[in-house]
Formats: C-alpha cells, sequence, structure tokens
C-alpha cells in the first residue's frame, strides 16, 4: 500500500472511531447521574457507566500503545469515576477523540498485541498493525454501544438512529435505501 493510502486507510479508520465517539458522547449527555449507575442484572453488576468505561479504558490502552510498538488490553487502568460520573466520561470522550488523529505519528512502527491465554504461562505477543487495531476499535466500540443502547432504552431514554450499530451495516442499510428508491422511481 502506499503512502497516500496509508494515510487514506487511517483517516477512514480515526474518522469511525470519532464517529463513534462522538455518538457515545451525545448519549452521554442524555443521561442523568442515577441513570448512568443504574444496575443491570440479576447481579447488578452491570451499568451503562461500566460499558462506557470499558471502551475508554480500550482506547486508553491503543493510544498509550501505538506509541511504543506494544498494545496490552488487559492492563487497563479502570478508573472507576468514568464509570461513576458522566461528566468525567464526556471529558475522556472529548481527550480520547482529540488524540486519534495523532496516532498518524505512529502509523510506520511494527506494533504488536499482547493477547492472555487461558493456561498459558505468559501472554501470546501478536503482529498487528495500526489499522487492524482501529478496525478493532470501532467494531469493540459499536459492540458495547449496541448494549448500552438496550440498556438505556430499558430507562426510557431516546437513542437516535443508528445507535449502536456498525459502519458497514449503515452503509449496507443507506445501499438498500437507495436501491428501493431507484426501483421506485422505475416503476412509477
Amino acid at each position: 500500500m502506499s503512502e497516500q493510502q496509508d494515510t487514506a486507510c487511517l483517516d477512514s479508520l480515526i474518522e469511525e472511531n470519532r464517529l463513534a465517539l462522538h455518538q457515545l458522547q451525545a448519549l452521554l449527555g442524555r443521561l442523568t447521574p442515577s441513570a448512568y449507575r443504574h444496575a443491570f442484572g440479576p447481579t447488578g453488576r452491570q451499568s451503562l457507566g461500566k460499558h462506557v468505561r470499558h471502551i475508554l479504558d480500550h482506547y486508553d490502552a491503543l493510544l498509550a500503545g501505538a506509541g511504543v510498538g506494544s498494545i496490552d488490553y488487559e492492563n487497563r487502568q479502570r478508573d472507576e469515576r468514568l464509570e461513576a460520573e458522566p461528566e468525567a466520561a464526556v471529558a475522556r470522550v472529548i481527550e480520547i477523540s482529540a488524540a486519534l488523529p495523532c496516532l498518524h505519528a505512529h502509523h510506520s512502527l511494527p506494533l504488536q498485541v499482547r493477547y492472555p491465554v487461558e493456561g498459558a504461562s505468559a501472554s501470546l505477543v501478536l503482529s498487528t498493525s495500526l489499522a487492524r487495531e482501529l478496525a478493532f476499535m470501532t467494531s469493540h466500540t459499536v459492540h458495547h454501544m449496541a448494549l448500552l443502547g438496550f440498556m438505556a432504552e430499558q430507562l426510557g431514554v431516546a437513542l437516535p438512529d443508528g445507535f449502536g450499530v456498525h459502519p458497514s451495516t449503515l452503509r449496507f442499510w443507506q445501499k438498500q435505501a437507495a436501491e428501493e428508491n431507484s426501483t421506485r422511481r422505475e416503476t412509477a
């Protein structure tokens, strides 16, 4: 891949992540602190705040690891303030979103990701790329946003169309709608 194609690829992946974070920020703006901390499930171990903190922890791991060539998603800060205070989470979302374009500075560094395997004495160390990890982050974030959407709906929080839907699915829906509109115009 040429340098120009590599830059365009990273730009697209960074933008997908920033769009997901923007949706997350919009959701956070709709939540009261009590809704953010509301305990779900039979054990009460799930909350909107815990999922948001988990998402942000992964971005922090990516941002910290990309510059040194080694990402470890298991070794996270787990800042409890981010799961208890929606304002703190909003501030961190804004910081992360602003920092993502800075990843371009590390695009040519060799990159590894640590991956723990049950029963192994040490984590696996896998070769990866910044583009691959940004693609993972989009999928990971959207997966947790789908869960956030389900929980938020249980609390009566209105969500925008497309919240918690992967960009590839949104593109597919748009393509389907365009084809349906085209077919309607042809038959009219």
